[in-house]
């Protein structure tokens, strides 16, 4: 089983080069990995204690980025080595201030785990989630090097708890430590006896609640709500802005939408402006001329956890495809929050669902249907602001539960 990973491994890494040739992201995935380990050899200074700390991609980096910012606070000895799996976290966060150093993660692969670990040499390595390597975790713990993952979740459904799944049930069997984010995690890995872990939730919360002390005002939205009313539909895709185009047809005139879709590629962007016509402007044309458009379009990243703060009501895409975004991030503001209907593999979506703090619609007509009834009760939107502020406050606390845990146990 370990030829045939290895060899699915190259197939992946051959196909990603491929598609370099007319693929950008693809284009950055492989161009960040050339030489490098002349790169690490040439920015390690020696005699450094390092933590690794790996995300696959950026939504990972910020759900472990109060882990990041306490153990930069708890270790000021060591060195912290950030990695990516991904362009989309590499290139945003390349010159992250908490990070000594910023890599991609190589591929997979007995000789590049190997030399990277000899490299890196760190007193302990975090991953976010998921990324669950054979050979770099095995190379880790080969060196007696502790490996924590945090924030990570499990269901009886993934296939390191089927039969055909052994090979991937033992990668999970070296890890030193799970951090999980919740009591079904621990009991599904202590029945397969996995016995390493700790209920410690999820990191997310810490974060957006955070970014909800921190979220500064933009000024361009501001001006464009202006005393009206904002709903703001975050990392859409093509099928949440189809859905969403019935409702916007349909709202009242104070209310004004801001759209952040996922892909901002030039090609998508222009695709929405024509869909909403001279009622639409970009973000990045946007000019007091412009203030009295209904619908703002913005085509950058970077920006969607603070434009959360200006909203009345947002609507997270991901639910009429592979599954949902980042909810916490408007629902840390209090705010009712609309969703499609695949959901159910994402904790706080199933809790908030289940409470009335968030609410799962399946086509256009039930999200109009809803909207309006939910936007023109006042005391129901008292009643969700306390139902999701709460929800937020019970559940944040997951980076000083994993703190604790390394001081008590003396992981230096």
């Amino acid at each position: 089983m370990v030829i045939l990973y290895f060899i699915v491994i190259k197939l992946y890494a051959a196909a990603i080069t491929v598609a370099a040739l007319f693929n950008k992201k693809a284009a950055l995935w492989v161009k960040g990995r050339q030489h490098w380990r002349n790169k690490l050899q040439s920015e390690l200074k020696p005699g450094e204690k390092r933590i690794l700390f790996h995300c696959a991609s950026l939504g990972e980096f910020e759900q472990g980025k109060p882990l990041l910012e306490e153990l930069k606070v708890n270790y000021p000895q060591h060195k912290i080595v950030l990695t990516f799996f991904s362009p989309s976290g590499y290139e945003v966060r390349k010159n992250e201030p908490l990070a000594d150093y910023v890599f991609y993660l190589p591929v997979d692969g007995p000789l590049n785990a190997r030399h990277f670990v000899e490299l890196v040499n760190p007193n302990m390595a975090f991953f976010v989630k998921y990324e669950f390597w054979h050979f770099f975790i095995k190379e880790l713990r080969a060196k007696k090097i502790p490996v924590y993952f945090i924030s990570a979740i499990f269901r009886p459904t993934q296939i390191y708890f089927q039969p055909f799944g052994k090979f991937f049930f033992g990668i999970l069997k070296r890890v030193s430590h799970f951090f999980v984010q919740n009591q079904p995690s621990l009991e599904l890995l202590y029945r397969n006896g996995i016995t390493p872990v700790s209920v410690t939730g999820d990191t997310r919360f810490d974060r957006v609640f955070q970014n909800s002390l921190h979220a500064k005002s933009i000024p361009e939205i501001e001006q464009f709500k202006g005393k009206g009313k904002l709903l703001v539909a975050g990392s859409t895709w093509a099928a949440d802005e189809k859905i969403l185009q019935g409702l916007i047809g349909e709202l009242e005139e104070e209310y004004k939408v801001v759209i952040v879709p996922h892909e901002i590629s030039p090609s998508h962007i222009e695709s929405l402006l024509s869909k909403f016509g001279s009622t639409a402007v970009k973000f990045s044309e946007f000019s007091n001329a412009s203030s009295s458009k209904k619908i703002m379009i913005v085509d950058n990243i970077g920006m969607l956890s603070s434009i959360y703060k200006h909203a009345n009501v947002a609507y997270v895409g991901g639910g009429f495809g592979s599954g949902i975004h980042n909810i916490l991030e408007p629902v840390v503001f209090g705010i009712p929050v609309f969703i499609g209907p695949n959901y159910k593999k994402f904790r706080e979506a199933s809790e908030l669902v289940h409470w009335k703090g968030v609410f799962s619609i399946r086509n256009e007509n039930e999200l109009l249907n809803r909207f309006l009834e939910v936007m023109n009760d006042a005391p129901r939107i008292e009643k969700i602001k306390e139902i999701n502020n709460n929800y937020i406050s019970n559940n944040k606390g997951s980076t000083d539960l994993i703190i604790s845990f390394l001081k008590i146990n003396e992981i230096s």
